[in-house]
């Protein structure tokens, strides 16, 4: 059983429960998603009893487990990076053991049309450690663009490509191959997480992303699980991903 403070604030007993990183908490907070005791808190230095005060997200509850979950789950096609849609849209959740695993909250993002790895954790120490800028592990995707792309082509993604948001770091690309003469196959691995950066660094070299699909996050590899199913990491690969995290430390 993990130790925790009797009453601590709201924001750092919903990261402690896994439902956001302490930044994210806060957010819940200020947006009015959040009760404590049926009551909705807005205010960012409300404490909460850790043993007694009930606290819902959304009308979730959530508390502090013994112990964290960390998940890997084949991301489909069409499917939201959130765990409640207001539009009534198919999210994550529905794909993930959130009764079993209460406060499992996604780690980073994927477009709805991307597939791939995405983790699900109720970890918010560790999650944040991963999205923060200096924890960014390496991330692949292999991604089919418009035209036939050339291998110089490649070189400014490689360099680090400005794009309007600033320069993007260097990334490793390679050529997979042809598909006809309208398309091109490539993977590109990138250690930065901002909003459709793979896509706009191929816009940016004039070869729109058709498909794209991540198999792998840092050290952990999807494999052969199925589209929609999701597995618990194993010991090992835990270990894995903090020290790929101290590896870039």
């Amino acid at each position: 059983m993990q130790n925790y403070p009797h009453t601590m604030r709201l924001q750092r007993f919903l990261a402690r429960a896994g439902v956001a990183s302490r930044r994210g908490s806060e957010t819940l907070i200020t947006a009015g998603r959040v009760s404590v005791n049926g009551i909705i808190v807005t205010e960012l230095g409300t404490k909460v009893d850790a043993e007694r005060d009930a606290v819902c997200v959304d009308s979730i509850a959530v508390a502090l487990a013994d112990k964290p979950a960390y998940i890997m789950l084949h991301k489909p096609s069409g499917v939201l990076t959130t765990m409640h849609d207001p539009q009534g849209r198919v999210c994550v959740a529905s794909l993930l053991p959130v009764d079993e695993f209460p406060g499992l909250f996604p780690v980073g993002r994927l477009d709805a049309d991307t597939t791939g790895l995405l983790l699900a954790m109720t970890d918010g120490q560790l999650a944040q450690k991963l999205l923060h800028p200096s924890g960014h592990v390496w991330k692949c995707y292999e991604a089919l663009v418009d035209g036939h792309v050339m291998e110089h082509e490649l070189e400014p993604l490689r360099q680090g490509i400005m794009l309007d948001d600033g320069p993007c770091l260097p990334a490793q690309v390679e050529l997979v191959g042809y598909k006809a003469s309208s398309c091109t196959q490539v993977r590109i691995h990138i250690r930065e997480g901002r909003k459709n950066q793979v896509k706009r660094m191929f816009s940016a070299i004039h070869h729109p992303v058709l498909t794209l699909h991540r198999p792998s996050f840092g050290p952990l590899e999807l494999g052969s699980l199925a589209q929609g199913a999701w597995r618990l990491l194993s010991d090992s690969e835990l270990v894995d991903l903090h020290n790929a995290l101290k590896g870039q430390s």
